[in-house]
């Protein structure tokens, strides 16, 4: 798929890589802070995570479409490594600058509301990048070629 991309279709493959990344950053932000570890652990522990769970959600739906794992595998990894390494930066650098939020405890609204905020904001700068792949025939493009 080359050329001209919607900004809802590139809206669209955002959300779809936020849905598998927020799950992992969440589930790893919240891990790292109940646990009491630094920052620098909280966030490692929650970006492998984002990719597990961001390549797991595309690999379910290529893998429905009767491909076997290793190509499925190698799709995942073609359709979501940048839009998920955009993400992470963009998050992660968000609720390291918001003042008390790696600190917070997952009891606070201040750590949900950063997180939310953070998540928001890489949805937000990662919509562009992921627009222009798809124009390119890049991303989640390749992807398209396995939804029936």
């Amino acid at each position: 798929m080359r050329g001209a991309t919607s900004w809802a279709m590139a809206a669209q493959a955002t959300l779809h890589c936020l849905t598998g990344c927020a799950v992992g950053e969440v589930l790893g932000m919240v891990i790292g802070t109940a646990l009491g570890w630094g920052a620098v652990a909280t966030i490692a522990l929650a970006v492998a995570l984002a990719f597990v769970f961001g390549y797991a959600l595309t690999m379910r739906g290529v893998l429905k479409a009767g491909v076997d794992f290793r190509t499925a595998l190698k799709v995942a990894l073609a359709a979501d490594t940048v839009s998920i390494a955009v993400m992470e930066v963009i998050d992660n650098t968000a609720m390291v600058a918001i003042p008390g939020a790696m600190h917070a405890g997952v009891a606070s609204w201040v750590f949900w509301a950063s997180l939310a905020g953070a998540l928001a904001l890489a949805f937000v700068i990662t919509t562009p990048v992921n627009r222009w792949m798809i124009s390119r025939g890049k991303g989640h493009a390749v992807v398209h070629a396995y939804h029936h």
